[in-house]
């Protein structure tokens, strides 16, 4: 068994956020997802992102309230969860005055016969 802990990992900023990658964990090149933590200021919103993967976030402290595509915001709890379609334009608030948000998200590329399906429905 191994262990990782938040504290551990690298920090690559990210405009005001945190950005706590996997990649430099021993075996996390092993595992069939890439993942990351991160950590948005009390108050704070994360730059607008997009990707081609697939991301499944769980809030470990602190709420979120997640805008997807320039929609209005949903709400997420602490110990909730969201998963991001590739492609979808998401922003991450953090509605809380006087704490961090943490996020853990895990990401990869959809494999096998969805991804195919879909691949079929945007070529025509």
């Amino acid at each position: 068994m191994r262990t990782y802990q938040l504290s551990d990992g690298p920090n690559e900023p990210v405009g005001d956020v945190d950005v706590f990658r996997w990649d430099g964990y021993e075996r996390a090149g092993a595992m069939p997802f890439r993942a990351m933590w991160y950590r948005v200021p009390a108050g704070g919103v994360s730059p607008a992102d997009r990707h081609p993967e697939l991301e499944l976030s769980i809030v470990v402290s602190g709420d979120a309230a997640v805008s997807v595509d320039g929609a209005e915001p949903v709400e997420v709890r602490q110990g909730g969860a969201f998963l991001l379609e590739a492609g979808e334009r998401h922003v991450v608030h953090n509605r809380r005055p006087d704490e961090p948000l943490v996020v853990f998200s895990a990401y990869w590329f959809e494999q096998g016969p969805k991804r195919a399906a879909k691949r079929g429905q945007n070529d025509g």
